[in-house]
């Protein structure tokens, strides 16, 4: 069985203006980072007033087994173009940290990829560095500031911004910063967890952009009486935005199949909102009949982020919400371990059907949005596994659809761009559901996210949480949440799988985006600095004496 990474190399790609000529973009909006790859100058397209579909592609909750939605996602508009429709790809870029460390890079896997993947993965266009960069410009002007006077008054004590790297790091979790002036604890954040991050992928506009870097609180003032320090204080968001100007521009490649694909921002969605940027799924739409995009991690992250951040500030609204599942991985939210997933358990497939039966529910009942699931298939699924999923499904009221994509590309989800087409084509969208309202309280948004999604029997708040969410009642009140916590359960536990029920959202800290407008809810465990693995990816990989890269996944 050839690799990912052998596929790749192996795939002949088209010059990168043959892949813009197929959404009307011209040469002249094109600005070339090699032959395959090119950012784009969207002021110099004449945008079309109307729109394409959106297609939203999401997962059960993950496991070691692996679930395929980047791959499905790849696959959908694969089979969407081969159908006759003019399709778009919107994902998110790969952070270096999974890459290296044990999830691997996020181009999708065997035929249905977006290439060229060993540039994808690591250096890209830039423009992770780019936000680093900008992240850690505003830290040094934090520090510059307090060393020549300190003039706003910022207390040392609670400066809240963090700097970030996008590498897995745990060494650097927790830093001290010290001159002969002043000494204070701070840390890195992940690049993908940064609120840079979340403003890049959530601004409309350089303009819009700006005035939201400018809008990060930063610290508190030592004078409680006033006003905490934001980063236009500093005046930095000018800066930050030279640095971001060029990165800001959405970067086009192309699958294996040749569809264009929008590879743009990447906030992770167990810490972070978890999609990709909204300047690239709105140019999208307006170049495609359909776009296929991904909200990370399982439907109670990334697609309740999806819904409830991205939908709620760009209006923004799914026609279908696809929920990608696996045998291998349903039997694992059944209780068995990793290395017997390939043998036949109907009890544990049953058992772990409640994991997808909760998302199909969620995605329905309360995001309001029509549901398709699709199957990624393994080798090792047998006919009678298939037929009880799809039979469960039915049940429900839904279709759930077999993809071989992986192993056949285009003709392998053929069936579920059909299905997709009849549950679409034609059909006026229905209304968006939120999880609650911009007026409820921090609290009862919380809760409604708590309760209704995730099963919990109550919320805790550990003491640090209910001292910030005093701070922050009043005057961030009308801000969504953006909850960080495991992606592998319901709950904040990790270890409780399939459809966790009755336990504690444990709320440790709560963290204001102000520039993002978002609130970050952190529970349970959930590190926004990662480590790596005992056997990080990295060891596998190598250059040849060609200069291939080799170990890539």
């Amino acid at each position: 069985m050839k690799s990912d990474l052998r596929i790749a190399q192996e795939a002949k790609l088209k010059p990168i203006e043959e892949i813009a000529e197929l959404v009307g973009i011209s040469k002249d909006a094109l600005i070339n980072y090699g032959p395959y790859i090119a950012k784009i100058d969207a002021r110099k397209i004449k945008k079309p007033s109307q729109q394409g579909k959106l297609i939203l592609i999401t997962a059960m909750s993950p496991t070691p087994a692996g679930e395929g939605k980047t791959t499905t996602t790849i696959g959908l508009a694969d089979a969407l173009n081969s159908l006759g429709k003019k399709a778009v790809i919107c994902v998110r870029e790969p952070s270096l940290g999974p890459v290296f460390g044990m999830k691997g890079g996020a181009t999708g896997g065997g035929y249905s990829q977006v290439l060229p993947m060993e540039n994808i993965n690591l250096h890209f266009t830039g423009d992770f560095h780019a936000i680093t960069s900008a992240n850690n410009l505003l830290s040094a002007l934090i520090d510059n500031h307090i060393y020549h006077g300190n003039t706003l008054g910022i207390d040392v004590d609670r400066i809240s911004f963090k700097r970030c790297m996008d590498m897995n790091d745990r060494s650097i979790r927790k830093i001290s910063v010290q001159n002969a002036r002043y000494e204070y604890q701070t840390g890195f954040d992940i690049s993908v967890a940064s609120e840079v991050m979340a403003i890049f992928c959530l601004a409309t506009s350089l303009p819009d952009l700006e005035k939201r870097l400018g809008e990060i609180e930063v610290a508190k003032n030592i004078d409680s009486t006033k006003e905490p320090i934001l980063a236009k204080d500093l005046k930095a968001q000018g800066s930050m935005l030279a640095l971001l100007k060029d990165a800001f521009m959405p970067n086009l490649t192309q699958s294996i199949a040749h569809t264009p694909t929008f590879i743009h921002g990447g906030p992770f969605a167990n810490i972070a909102h978890g999609c990709n940027s909204f300047a690239a799924t709105n140019l999208a739409m307006h170049l495609g009949d359909y776009v296929v995009t991904e909200a990370g991690f399982g439907a109670d992250l990334g697609a309740e982020k999806f819904i409830d951040i991205k939908c709620r500030k760009t209006g923004l609204n799914p026609d279908l919400i696809v929920i990608v599942a696996t045998i291998r991985a349903l039997k694992y939210h059944g209780g068995v371990e990793v290395k017997d997933l390939n043998e036949p358990n109907m009890n544990a497939l049953e058992e772990g059907f409640t994991n997808l039966q909760r998302h199909i529910k969620n995605s329905n009942e309360h995001y309001g949005k029509n549901v398709v699931v699709a199957i990624n298939h393994f080798a090792s699924d047998t006919d009678q596994e298939i037929a009880f999923v799809q039979k469960a499904v039915n049940n429900l009221g839904f279709d759930a659809v077999v993809c071989r994509h992986w192993g056949e590309g285009p003709k392998g989800a053929v069936e579920l761009a059909k299905k997709v087409l009849l549950l679409t084509e034609g059909k006026k969208n229905s209304p968006i559901k939120f999880m609650y309202k911009d007026n409820d309280s921090i609290q009862e948004k919380i809760n409604a996210l708590a309760k209704n999604i995730y099963h919990a029997k109550e919320v805790i708040y550990e003491d640090l949480a209910q001292e910030q969410l005093k701070d922050l009642a009043t005057k961030y009140m009308k801000f969504p949440v953006c909850i960080a916590k495991t992606p592998y359960s319901f709950s904040s536990d990790p270890a409780l799988k399939g459809a966790a029920s009755d336990h504690s959202l444990i709320v440790k800290e709560i963290k204001l985006a102000r520039g993002a407008e978002f609130l970050v809810i952190i529970c349970g465990s959930v590190m926004t600095m990662p480590g790596l693995p005992m056997k990080p990816a990295s060891e596998n990989m190598s250059v040849d004496k060609e200069g291939k890269i080799e170990g890539l996944s």
